[in-house]
């Protein structure tokens, strides 16, 4: 959900564009936006994959499963773009054609990303060590198996 439809309840066709990034960026790292979980720090996805852009790591994104099968080229590629799309701030969002020029045309420059919307912390007060224990809750479940007679 774009920060600017959360907030005030805003939706534009830019908003659509922040989905679509958050989607490349879990498609990228093979981890979901929500639930996100790192042992260094408490940020979600968009947050990490922003740390580690500006880090000038940004393959370390990339899920472990997908080593030696990808060109690091595209990988960075559609992390940038992925980035590109969840900025903050709406018009610093590429339109959805911007985004598959980006992606089908290997020669087109790719802006730098600026900061995303919503990298926040999973827990911002209290102690960082019970903020793993909550991130999960526990959940009765149950099934019916219904038969016919």
């Amino acid at each position: 959900m774009s920060p600017e439809y959360a907030m005030s309840g805003h939706f534009s066709m830019k908003s659509d564009v922040f989905s679509y990034g958050v989607l490349v960026l879990e498609i990228v790292s093979g981890k979901k936006n929500w639930g996100f979980y790192h042992p260094d720090h408490d940020l979600n996805l968009l947050g990490h994959s922003w740390k580690l852009w500006n880090e000038g790591k940004p393959l370390e994104l990339m899920d472990e499963l997908m080593e030696g099968t990808f060109s690091e080229k595209e990988v960075v590629r559609c992390i940038q773009v992925g980035l590109l799309c969840v900025q903050q701030r709406v018009e610093d969002r590429p339109t959805m054609s911007s985004v598959l020029l980006m992606f089908s045309n290997e020669s087109m420059i790719v802006p730098q990303p600026k900061e995303p919307g919503f990298l926040t912390e999973i827990s911002s007060c209290g102690d960082t060590s019970s903020s793993v224990n909550n991130l999960y809750t526990a959940n009765e479940v149950t099934i019916t198996d219904l038969s016919g007679r």
